[in-house]
C-alpha cells in the first residue's frame, strides 16, 4: 500500500466523496458498495470452532494466517474502511430445479457457467481506485477477489449489503443471493454504512434440501459434506455414502440458493461474460465426459471450472453418470473412458459401472 496522505478532508468532504464513490461503483457495473470499519472480533469465535470441528476438510490454508483475515490492518498496514462491492452473476430465469430433474443432464453451478469473475472485478475495482486517486489525490488501498485471507462476507455484512444466512452465504433482502463480492481495502476514513440485519426468520428450507446434509445447524457448513466443497476443493476420493446423493451436480451446487425464499427477488446478470459458454447450461453428462484433456482445456479457457482440473472433472461426471438412469450409451462411454485414466478416475468409473449394471439388472 502506498504511504499513507495526509489530505486534510472534512466530515463534509469525505460524505460526499463516499457517496461519489457509490456513484461510481454503479457506473462501473456493480449493483451496491457499502463501506465498513475493520472490527471484526465478533467473527474470531466462530470461525476457530468452525476449524477446531475440522468442518474446513482439506482446506488448511483456512488454518493459515487467521490475525490477518481477523484484522484487515495486519493484511495491508494503515487500513481503515473496507469498500465491499457485490456484482449479479444470474445469467437467467430458467427453473434451475428442472435442470436438477434431469439427470442425463449435467448440473454446473451457475457462477461457473461464463467467464472467470475474479480478473473481471479486480479490474473494476482498480478503476475505481484510480477514479477515487484522480478525484482526491494518492492514497492507499488494495483490491481483493477471493485473492486473499479477507473474511469477505463478513465484511459486506457490516458493510450492509446483506447478511449471512442459514446457509453461511451473504443475502440480499431487496435480490437474494446470486452474486459476487470483492473488496477495497483503503486507508481512506469513510464514513460506515449500517450494518445489515437478518431476516432468515424461522426458514430451514436450506438445511431441509441440502442433498449431503452438510448444513448440520443454521449458519454452520461442514464442508467435507458440501457438494460443492466435494466437486472442486477437495482432490481424492469421493466418500461413496455421498455420491448418490450428488445426483448429476458435477460442478458446485446452488440447492441453498434455488430454495431460498429471497432468491424470488433475484435479478439476471447484465453482464455479457457470465453468458453460459459451450452450452455447458444444458449439456448431457455424456458430451462432457467424452471431452479430451485438450477439449478440456480449450473449453474451460477462462473459466472456473479450470479449479478442478481434467481429473477432478472426470471423476465428478463418473459420479454424475452413475447416478443417472440407465443407459447403453452411458456404460458405453464409462468403459471406454477407463483405460485412459488414472487410478482415481478409474476408482469412480468402476463405481458407475456397477451402479449402471445394476440398474440395469433391475429393468
Amino acid at each position: 500500500m502506498p504511504e499513507q496522505n495526509s489530505h486534510n478532508m472534512s466530515s463534509a468532504d469525505l460524505i460526499e466523496l463516499k457517496a461519489q464513490i457509490k456513484e461510481w461503483a454503479l457506473e462501473l457495473g456493480f449493483q451496491q458498495l457499502g463501506v465498513s470499519d475493520i472490527d471484526l472480533g465478533q467473527h474470531r469465535q466462530f470461525l476457530q470452532q468452525w476449524l477446531d470441528r475440522h468442518f474446513h476438510g482439506e482446506m488448511h490454508y483456512m488454518h493459515r494466517h487467521l490475525d490477518k483475515r481477523f484484522y484487515p490492518e495486519k493484511l495491508v498496514p494503515q487500513t481503515l474502511r473496507v469498500l465491499s462491492v457485490r456484482l449479479n452473476y444470474l445469467p437467467d430465469q430458467v427453473p434451475l430445479q428442472k435442470r436438477l430433474s434431469t439427470p442425463k443432464q449435467a448440473y454446473i453451478s451457475r457462477y461457473a457457467l461464463g467467464r472467470d469473475y475474479h480478473k473481471m472485478m479486480r479490474k473494476r475495482l482498480a478503476k475505481l481506485a484510480t477514479q477515487i486517486e484522480h478525484k482526491i489525490g494518492p492514497f492507499g488501498y488494495r483490491a481483493f477477489v477471493d485473492s486473499a485471507p479477507v473474511l469477505e462476507k463478513a465484511l459486506a455484512e457490516k458493510a450492509g449489503l446483506g447478511w449471512i444466512g442459514k446457509n453461511t452465504l451473504l443475502i440480499n433482502q431487496k435480490i437474494g443471493s446470486w452474486f459476487f463480492l470483492g473488496e477495497l481495502f483503503t486507508d481512506l476514513p469513510l464514513p460506515i454504512d449500517q450494518m445489515a440485519s437478518a431476516h432468515c426468520g424461522s426458514c430451514s428450507a436450506c438445511i431441509e434440501i441440502c442433498p449431503t446434509k452438510a448444513i448440520v445447524a443454521p449458519y454452520q457448513l461442514d464442508a467435507r459434506r458440501c457438494i460443492s466443497y466435494l466437486t472442486i476443493e477437495h482432490a481424492g476420493s469421493i466418500p461413496t455414502e455421498l455420491r448418490a446423493a450428488m445426483g448429476n451436480r458435477v460442478f458446485g451446487c446452488d440447492d441453498c440458493q434455488i430454495i431460498c425464499p429471497w432468491n424470488k427477488f433475484a435479478q439476471p446478470t447484465r453482464e455479457s461474460d457470465f453468458t453460459p459458454r459451450h452450452q455447458l447450461d444444458s449439456a448431457t453428462l455424456v458430451t462432457l465426459f467424452n471431452w479430451d484433456e485438450s477439449t478440456f482445456m480449450q473449453k474451460t479457457e477462462g473459466s472456473a471450472i479450470r479449479r478442478t482440473g481434467y481429473s477432478g472433472w472426470l471423476r465428478n461426471l463418473a459420479i454424475g453418470l452413475g447416478n443417472a438412469p440407465y443407459s447403453e450409451t452411458i456404460l458405453t462411454a464409462l468403459h471406454n473412458k477407463k483405460p485412459s485414466c488414472n487410478e482415481l478416475v478409474q476408482e469412480h468409473i468402476n463405481w458407475a459401472i456397477l451402479m449402471q449394471v445394476s440398474k440395469k439388472e433391475k429393468k
